[in-house]
């Protein structure tokens, strides 16, 4: 065999032998993950997982061209002269919101995450979606052993332990999504985290905090008028953030021309960002939408909520989807269970 033959054999064969690497490595890992499952030993401990991620080499390997950022919630001292923080209005920034800001901020008087997490060498967090794919998954075991689980929105834990665990680090939430008390499905030291998407959303948490008359226009759907939560774990994420994943991460329009809707990343993808931000191995469980022709396949693992429920979604699935895998395919996430 010449040559030239020889090396003609070896690119076509170059794809498959990619393939079932990446193959290897997913399951590889995959079976690492599952080992926790029969152990009380913390998942942290882990040289396997954590101790060869080589964070910034994975965090370089994203092609961000930003520098992570740890700070993850306003705080009174610095949002108002902060250099990153873009000249822009809510969802990506603070302008013309300064003076509500400054209200919630009096109230909000702690900004940091608890010290144990704080002061890890190496901290693991799993992103827990609320995807109908993770519905018999037996994943709650593994969930519980990650130092940090965030979860979104008012999906709920009592009923699911089994596959989305009881463990909860911080709830991202805005108004609309919103549980009126959390302490049915948060531990009590779960951080309760409000993402500011517009004026609106500042307004109701002053409201809330003050014990002020609730000004109930503004919302597509109305939020909690009472809400039971406690005011020491609330924290307001830093629109830097939001910013960042539209901007970077997704690459969507901030400025909409004409009658273009606007499109805002999801929870979700936030969560997956900030995310990466701060932790040092990053896994996900519970994402991934049914096919859109399937109008009637469940989108949650709890409720009945379908596809036709997003079709006004001011969300681009398709594209948080696209950038999903890109995450995975750079190696910066890894899905604890497999998915489409």
């Amino acid at each position: 065999m010449s040559q030239k033959t020889t090396k003609t054999w070896c690119l076509r064969l170059l794809p498959v032998l990619l393939f079932f690497i990446s193959f290897a490595t997913y399951y590889f890992s995959y079976a690492i993950l599952r080992s926790y499952g029969n152990t009380s030993k913390p998942l942290n401990s882990s040289k396997l997982v954590c101790g060869g991620w080589l964070t910034q080499k994975k965090w370089e390997s994203l092609n961000f061209n930003i520098s992570r950022q740890t700070q993850l919630f306003l705080k009174m001292g610095d949002f108002l002269w902060r250099e990153h923080m873009p000249k822009l209005a809510l969802p990506y920034g603070i302008k013309d919101s300064e003076p509500l800001l400054l209200k919630v901020l009096a109230e909000t008087v702690d900004y940091q995450l608890p010290a144990d997490i704080e002061n890890l060498e190496c901290r693991t967090c799993v992103v827990i979606g609320n995807g109908f794919v993770i519905k018999n998954s037996s994943l709650g075991s593994i969930i519980n052993k990650y130092d940090m689980v965030i979860r979104l929105n008012d999906a709920p834990v009592r009923g699911y332990e089994k596959d989305v665990g009881d463990k909860t680090t911080m709830r991202f939430f805005y108004p609309e999504s919103a549980s009126y008390n959390p302490g049915l499905h948060n531990e009590p030291g779960t951080l309760m985290v409000l993402v500011p998407f517009k004026q609106q959303d500042l307004r109701w948490l002053k409201e809330i905090l003050y014990n002020e008359k609730r000004v109930r226009k503004g919302f597509w759907k109305l939020p909690p008028q009472i809400w039971l939560g406690d005011v020491s774990k609330i924290r307001v994420l830093d629109p830097h953030f939001l910013h960042q994943t539209a901007d970077k991460l997704l690459q969507i329009p901030l400025h909409p021309k004409g009658k273009q809707n606007p499109v805002h990343p999801t929870t979700g993808i936030l969560a997956v960002f900030v995310a990466l931000n701060y932790c040092d191995v990053v896994h996900v469980a519970g994402f991934g939408y049914p096919n859109s022709k399937n109008q009637r396949q469940p989108i949650h693992y709890y409720g009945y909520d379908t596809m036709k429920s997003m079709k006004n979604s001011y969300h681009d699935l398709n594209h948080e989807a696209e950038a999903l895998k890109r995450l995975e395919d750079s190696g910066a996430i890894l899905y604890l269970h497999p998915h489409l």
